[in-house]
């Protein structure tokens, strides 16, 4: 059985991918910040496939190399890894912008995606084998009023994604990112604040993504014969045409 270890594992994207892996007998290294939607995953995915937790934030480098090197032998082979973890903080001009939200910005999505692979990544090359899949956003493809710093800061990932692919070809490791338009999950939550009324617009009047769709993409990915990597996918829902062209009449 394969091992993959999935950040951001407590919500979202992350939670729905591990309920997924599951059904495809995929043993688990969950990781987030948040010790009890962590233990409620173990319990209930535990009855199905061996599942590791990790609680630390991506954003310590320290927590993050002492946590992966000290897994147990049975996790110690990592043969997945999905860099889930990320998140929107704000909406603003760049000249009204938040040095927090900025901070926030670039050290969960572009300092702690980079932690995380570095700590994971020499035990792929030992292996001579491995799959990284960078979870990135259409807002790497494009720049939005307002979006700023979010933006560069998932543009980041697809470059990063693009030198990872290189730089890890003569290893045989594959590496891809997909990268969704507008999932429904509690990103608008954290970007407005818990401004529970200006998160709930965001998804409504039209179909958005769902979680579990982008699950079922990732599921499709990693079972590919190994000399297939898809490289690069971009996902939106069928009212979205760009982060700004929302048809909310279907």
């Amino acid at each position: 059985m394969k091992t993959a270890l999935i950040t951001g594992a407590t919500s979202g994207i992350g939670k729905s991918t591990a309920i997924e892996f599951a059904k495809h007998n995929i043993n688990l290294i969950l990781c987030g910040r948040r010790q009890d939607r962590l233990e409620a995953l173990q319990d209930e995915l535990g009855k199905t496939v061996n599942v590791h937790t990790l609680c630390f934030d991506v954003r310590d480098k320290d927590k993050v190399f002492s946590a992966i090197e000290n897994l147990p032998a049975t996790f110690e082979k990592i043969d997945i890894l999905i860099n889930n973890a990320g998140n929107a903080h704000g909406l603003d001009p760049i000249q009204t912008g938040d040095l927090d939200d900025w901070d926030a910005m670039i050290d969960i999505n572009v300092k702690g995606l980079l932690y995380v692979s570095k700590a994971i990544i020499p035990k792929m090359i030992a292996a001579k084998s491995g799959h990284i899949i960078n979870i990135g956003s259409t807002a790497g493809k494009e720049v939005y009023p307002n979006g700023n710093i979010y933006c560069a800061s998932k543009h980041a990932v697809d470059a990063i994604n693009k030198g990872m692919r290189l730089d890890l070809n003569a290893h045989r490791i594959r590496v891809g990112a997909i990268h969704p338009g507008l999932v429904e999950t509690e990103f608008s939550n954290v970007r407005f604040k818990n401004d529970d009324v200006r998160a709930e617009n965001v998804y409504k009047g039209y179909d958005p993504l769902r979680p579990e769709d982008i699950a079922d993409i990732i599921a499709f990915v990693i079972t590919r014969p190994y000399h297939v990597n898809i490289a690069d996918l971009v996902v939106f829902p069928t009212a979205q045409a760009s982060s700004t062209i929302i048809n909310k009449n279907l």
